[in-house]
């Protein structure tokens, strides 16, 4: 009974530690944001500013760089994005998880791989190719290479899960007289709306933190993404790190809250189909 005790407090112990570090360099970032410039550079550095300060904050979106241009170019990009993936990767999925054909493993190995390959290595080939469609600072530009790295990660979280969706059901849909596509997305698509929902996050949240394709794909200002847009903020004698942490704070807090929100859901879909019966 003792050792049982032991285990959990251990554990929790553990589990204390384990949040606290992956955590403090969120809140790290938040506290600096509200310290004056004197407070950043002191040594030792304080761990809470003597008083708040929102002049960093005023100073992202007055400082001269078109911070609002960027949040705008990176809500539209990771949004066209999640939603191109969700469309045309639940399609896929459902047809991958309800056929079965030969080398389907196979397929699925391919897809995942294609979603590890190393961007680097691909970016020359892809800015002539994009140089030569026209496609540099545009939308189409960032959503395109976007879609082709997110859609084989989306594709293989789907497809696991509707496999776990009982097949019963689009056939008592069919017998009612609902067309394959109407059973599709009035059966099987609200069942599916956890694994829809984290997928979604997941896709969102790689597009709104891409760097290299934002760097190399647009140059224009008026078309940077947020993740370009904080290099922007260095002045020419010094770096202003109190605005760039508070830019750095105001696109990292919308992933944060959509995360918190919508938690339930993001669980239920990563731990779908890990217990049957």
């Amino acid at each position: 009974m003792r050792s049982t005790k032991k285990s959990k407090f251990g554990f929790g112990i553990l589990v204390v530690v384990t949040v606290v570090l992956m955590i403090f360099p969120f809140v790290w970032q938040v506290i600096t944001s509200l310290k004056t410039p004197g407070e950043i550079f002191q040594a030792p550095p304080s761990i809470l500013p003597e008083q708040l300060y929102t002049q960093n904050y005023k100073d992202v979106f007055t400082a001269g760089v078109p911070f609002h241009w960027y949040l705008r170019n990176s809500l539209i990009v990771a949004g066209v994005t999640t939603l191109v993936c969700l469309v045309i990767g639940s399609f896929a999925s459902y047809v991958l998880a309800r056929f079965k054909f030969r080398g389907q493993s196979l397929f699925l190995g391919i897809l995942l791989a294609v979603a590890m390959f190393p961007q680097v290595a691909i970016i020359s080939p892809l800015f002539l190719f994009f140089r030569d469609l026209g496609l540099l600072n545009t939308y189409p530009g960032l959503i395109l290479p976007y879609t082709t790295f997110a859609l084989p990660l989306t594709i293989w979280i789907l497809t696991s899960f509707f496999r776990e969706l009982p097949i019963d059901l689009e056939d008592a849909a069919l017998i009612d007289g609902c067309s394959p596509f109407q059973s599709f997305y009035r059966i099987i698509v609200p069942l599916a709306a956890p694994g829809m929902v984290t997928t979604a996050i997941l896709v969102f949240i790689f597009s709104w933190n891409e760097f290299l394709f934002a760097l190399i794909f647009n140059t224009a200002n008026h078309m940077r993404t947020v993740t370009v847009g904080i290099t922007m903020f260095p002045g020419l004698h010094e770096v202003p790190w109190g605005t760039i942490f508070a830019a750095s704070t105001i696109i990292t807090l919308p992933l944060v809250l959509m995360v918190l929100i919508l938690q339930k859901r993001i669980v239920q879909g990563l731990t779908a189909g890990s217990v049957k019966g």
